[in-house]
């Protein structure tokens, strides 16, 4: 049992050292993400058919981060379907995926297949064969914790699959810690403060604080990232001007409060 698992760890190895010796995750090109200088780091873009992982601190980061790879997807899937598959645990701690929701967000739901796993490892068993599926433009898998079964080995597998396939994977991990894998790129979201119109009337656009802190053939960056909805594109945010207090000349901040004397008589 031992020499059996060894000789296959022994041929995952080579497999990957022979991928990564020939075309190194550039075989199905790069798709620009539309932010200058996280597509500079990134050599051009977000490499296609390679798995790359997205953490959140928990599940208040949850909705910010699913944003965030709702938006990748929807850049490297072109006109392809997308396979989200969610472990149950993470609706219960951030709520349901909203086909509405990733309309607004530029997303076609048509092109969205879910499904629903109870536990992490069969969720990961159901990414593997989207992994394989070369029908698909990517596959995001969605669990919750540190889950044992997404290991260095099945990173390995998944990593194989998406090169074969040239399918896209992105891994989204809430409340885990980052670990050894094969992933090609590793980004930690969170949510950013959103700048209003010029009226204050309607939503900002969706703003996120990304820090990309793996990037296999380029350097690591953080930035705030606007989503544009209508352009399906991340971008530099806008500078907006808002009116503020002038700042007091005249008196300290904190000027002493006298109260009026009463007259005597």
């Amino acid at each position: 049992m031992t020499s059996a698992r060894m000789n296959t760890l022994a041929n995952l190895r080579g497999q990957i050292e022979r991928l990564e010796e020939g075309a190194c995750g550039h075989a199905f090109g790069r798709v620009a993400l539309g932010h200058v200088d996280a597509d500079a780091a990134l050599s051009g873009g977000l490499a296609r058919g390679a798995m790359h992982e997205v953490f959140a601190e928990g599940g208040r980061q949850g909705a910010a981060a699913a944003g965030f790879v709702a938006g990748l997807a929807r850049r490297v899937s072109a006109r392809r379907p997308l396979l989200w598959v969610r472990q149950d645990f993470t609706a219960t701690e951030c709520g349901a995926l909203s086909m509405s929701g990733l309309a607004e967000l530029g997303c076609d739901p048509r092109q969205v297949v879910t499904v629903h796993a109870a536990d992490a490892e069969t969720a990961l068993r159901v990414a593997a064969d989207g992994f394989a599926c070369d029908a698909l433009g990517s596959v995001v898998l969605e669990v919750w914790g540190e889950v044992r079964a997404l290991d260095l080995v099945a990173s390995r597998k998944l990593t194989l699959a998406a090169r074969s396939s040239g399918v896209t994977g992105l891994v989204l991990r809430l409340a885990a810690t980052p670990s050894p894998s094969t992933a090609e790129t590793r980004w930690i979201v969170r949510a950013a403060r959103s700048p209003p119109d010029e009226a204050w009337r309607v939503w900002g656009a969706p703003m996120l604080d990304v820090e990309l802190v793996r990037n296999r053939h380029g350097p690591t960056g953080q930035w705030l990232m606007e989503w544009k909805c209508d352009e399906c594109l991340f971008r530099e945010p806008a500078t907006y001007s808002q009116p503020v207090a002038a700042t007091s000349a005249d008196r300290p901040y904190q000027a002493r409060v006298v109260a009026p004397g009463r007259r005597a008589g």
